[in-house]
């Protein structure tokens, strides 16, 4: 299966700036029967060469991704390996942000997206909610289905304690993935890091 060809036609339906969404999704074979888990990051790249799926060797995003699966005891060192290992990176917002904050308005538009992206696997067992744009951009999807948060609207870190499930997903609520503050806030980093082993421990 191809993400970017299967996902094409509803995107240009739907989006005028699809092209430009398009470009950040993965154009290469996925098996998805092998993909055990997902990880939402919140945003594109502001550059489609630094984004997970760039063809440069080396992306901006890829660096933090690498690092914490690093320090999760994962040796990986690109995404085909990541992907091969059976996790599927994403972004929950399809296109770069225009001011800090991400408007709730954009997340519900490009959240219609990722709930198709999501239904493309079928052997889900782990979703990674990768920062508070992917958490509500999910709970956006899972309230149009349950018309109830999948995810309890509190700070990420009281829900570290908490084992949360979605239609039988394990759903972790964790900390942004890329930009070079999560190399900063060390406290982030571990804890992400950590949710990396855990979400390894079910899938394996």
């Amino acid at each position: 299966m191809n993400v970017k060809k299967e996902l094409e036609g509803y995107i240009k339906e739907h989006y005028v700036d699809g092209d430009k969404m398009l470009s950040y999704l993965p154009d290469f074979e996925i098996h998805p029967d092998k993909i055990k888990a997902i990880m939402i990051n919140e945003v594109v790249a502001n550059d489609v060469k630094d984004d997970f799926y760039s063809d440069k060797k080396n992306p901006l995003y890829m660096e933090t991704t690498i690092a914490l699966f690093h320090a999760a005891g994962i040796e990986v060192e690109d995404i085909q390996e990541i992907i091969d290992a059976g996790i599927y990176i994403t972004n929950a917002v399809k296109t770069p942000k225009d001011e800090y904050a991400i408007e709730t308005a954009k997340i519900k538009d490009h959240a219609q997206i990722l709930e198709k992206e999501l239904a493309l696997f079928e052997n889900l067992e782990v979703v990674m909610l990768m920062g508070d744009v992917a958490k509500k951009a999910f709970n956006m999807i899972t309230k149009k289905a349950s018309k109830k948060n999948a995810v309890p609207s509190i700070s990420t870190y009281k829900l570290r304690n908490s084992e949360l499930y979605y239609d039988g997903k394990r759903i972790f609520p964790s900390y942004i993935m890329t930009g070079k503050n999560i190399l900063i806030e060390k406290s982030k980093f571990q804890m992400a890091s950590e949710d990396i082993f855990k979400m390894m421990d079910i899938i394996r």
